[in-house]
């Protein structure tokens, strides 16, 4: 049986059929559901072993990135996601995807309607969309098992500096939760261009302490083919977002 996939949109929404068939490249069975079809019940998130948070604009970035969107989920669907992450299920959400989960407060320590980070505008002031560098931190994802030292993918977002609170940003480096940092050289960064938006402690994506529930903001979906690098032609590339995918459907068949 092939791992069924929930990839989730809704208006805004606009990664969702790469963010499928790179599941699908993997061997998964991966289906796009509109939110809707989980509120009338037409779909259920219990028939799905991976929820996927595509990227996009979900609903315009209207008043926050990612915030109507998260709102809906634990108004409508806390009781399904509920159940969907006591029962051990992985999530991964990307860029607009990411921004939700830490809204709902699933991210990063799995407080479902209690917010502790938050994904702001880029110090920049505005869009960034370029390919970067990041490291593999040693963390307790399951999504970035197996890989190791710095990669690349790219980046398109607004609204991607990771900001927390002191305390919280002490917790979350102490329980190893920062998954993947931007980089330099093999080296954290805060400088930009390398830091494309000013994330406190270089964070370009952090997980659940379960390691089940991963936010980033680069797209992985991006980079699952060698020819989707811009220097494909002139040297071996693996597509670092692969493995990615590839770690969801292993872990849950």
């Amino acid at each position: 049986m092939k791992a069924r996939v929930c990839v989730l949109c809704t208006d805004g929404t606009n990664c969702d059929y790469e963010t499928a068939a790179a599941f699908d490249l993997v061997g998964a069975k991966s289906k796009r559901v509109h939110v809707n079809q989980l509120r009338d019940g037409q779909e259920d998130l219990e028939d799905y072993q991976i929820l996927a948070l595509p990227g996009g604009f979900s609903y315009g970035d209207d008043v926050a990135s990612g915030k109507i969107l998260a709102l809906e989920l634990l108004s409508f669907l806390g009781e399904q996601l509920a159940k969907f992450v006591e029962r051990q299920k992985p999530i991964i959400g990307i860029c607009n995807g990411f921004q939700v989960l830490v809204r709902t407060g699933l991210l990063p320590f799995e407080t479902l309607g209690n917010m502790s980070a938050t994904l702001m505008n880029n110090d920049s002031g505005r869009f960034e969309c370029r390919w970067i560098n990041l490291i593999v931190e040693d963390s307790p994802c399951i999504f970035t098992r197996g890989m190791e030292g710095e990669i690349s993918l790219q980046v398109a977002h607004g609204e991607g500096k990771f900001f927390a609170a002191d305390k919280n940003l002490i917790r979350l480096e102490g329980r190893r939760l920062v998954a993947l940092r931007y980089s330099v050289l093999g080296q954290p960064t805060q400088k930009f261009p390398a830091n494309p938006n000013g994330s406190l402690n270089a964070v370009a994506g952090i997980c659940s302490p379960s390691g089940l529930i991963f936010g980033l903001m680069p797209h992985p979906e991006r980079f699952v083919r060698a020819q989707q690098h811009p220097n494909w032609r002139r040297e071996r590339i693996e597509p670092a977002g692969l493995p990615i995918f590839r770690n969801a459907v292993e872990f849950v068949s």
